[in-house]
């Protein structure tokens, strides 16, 4: 869908020539200014870095400005940029609200949604803004707890519809997607050199730490538990500051963080399913509506990983 908001000249005949601006174009502008960098825009959009940089230069050329500068290795929006964001917000904003209302019945209802920490900072919050501008007026409350704990509420029907990880005793209604589950270090630490390999993982009963455990021992490589915590953020900032190694889903890899693969001497983890679980009985239209959303983003979901050097 195009919207026709710049008056760019005025041709021989004194009428002014309107330039039609992509709204994908202003989706993938506000990505970067949302989260700060091309890189992490690429994973919001699903796009490469190169698709992106392309799309933000035909962007500039429609609107016969700079959008951005150069600021050492950095790019920070100039003036003009800045002054886009507000314009670019309401544009795809009420793209989004016409779109609805005219492909979509109206919706309408409470929703609650459970997932496990780790998936609700990574990807979630992304998936879900687009879903509450396609329908305002369903509200989703969130709870964020283990895959046990959500599949157990889910069942009592404590919680409408919940995605989690498909393992032990978790066995997942609607399978959204496979995911590797790989080994993390720090890209400017190097925990994972270690004679004694400091490992931040979950919990005793998490199928993640159990498996990253078993490899270990089938390696009989030495390693103490640094960290043991539910806490997908603890495991994280463990992580990241070189404290220990971690193991997370190929999606929940953030940037600066390596993925030990086995030319570091790291044995495979192996996969698991994530998927959606829902409340017993009838479902209803806007849990139907979120249930194939989430299902749709994340099998679209493109994680972006370095390997370590």
């Amino acid at each position: 869908m195009y919207f026709m908001i710049l008056i760019t000249n005025v041709d021989d005949t004194g009428y002014a020539m309107i330039a039609n601006l992509d709204v994908d174009l202003l989706k993938t502008f506000l990505a970067i200014a949302d989260t700060g960098s091309f890189t992490r825009a690429a994973e919001e959009v699903h796009k490469t870095q190169s698709a992106i940089s392309m799309q933000m230069k035909r962007l500039e050329e429609l609107l016969g400005v700079a959008l951005f500068a150069k600021d050492g290795r950095m790019s920070r929006f100039t003036p003009d940029g800045e002054r886009l964001v507000d314009y670019a917000r309401r544009i795809v904003s009420f793209n989004d609200e016409v779109v609805s209302a005219f492909t979509k019945p109206e919706l309408t209802g409470t929703i609650r949604f459970g997932t496990p920490d780790d998936y609700a900072e990574r990807f979630l919050p992304e998936i879900l803004a687009r879903f509450a501008r396609t329908h305002p007026l369903i509200t989703v409350d969130v709870d964020c707890v283990g895959s046990g704990e959500l599949f157990a509420r889910v069942k009592r029907s404590e919680i409408d519809l919940a995605l989690v990880t498909h393992g032990c005793d978790i066995i997942t209604d609607e399978p959204v997607r496979r995911e590797q589950l790989v080994w993390v270090t720090s890209m400017r630490h190097a925990a994972h050199m270690a004679e004694v390999l400091p490992l931040a993982v979950s919990h005793a009963g998490c199928e993640w730490r159990s498996k990253v455990l078993k490899a270990l021992d089938k390696q009989q490589r030495k390693y103490r538990v640094a960290y043991s915590t539910p806490n997908s953020n603890a495991v994280n900032a463990a992580v990241m500051q070189g404290l220990a190694v971690g193991a997370m889903p190929e999606l929940c890899v953030r940037p600066g963080m390596r993925v030990l693969t086995e030319k570091d001497g790291f044995p495979p983890l192996g996969s698991f399913d994530i998927g959606l679980v829902r409340k017993p009985g009838k479902s209803n239209k806007a849990i139907d509506a979120l249930a194939r959303h989430v299902s749709e983003s994340l099998s679209n979901y493109q994680p972006q990983m370095v390997a370590a050097e």
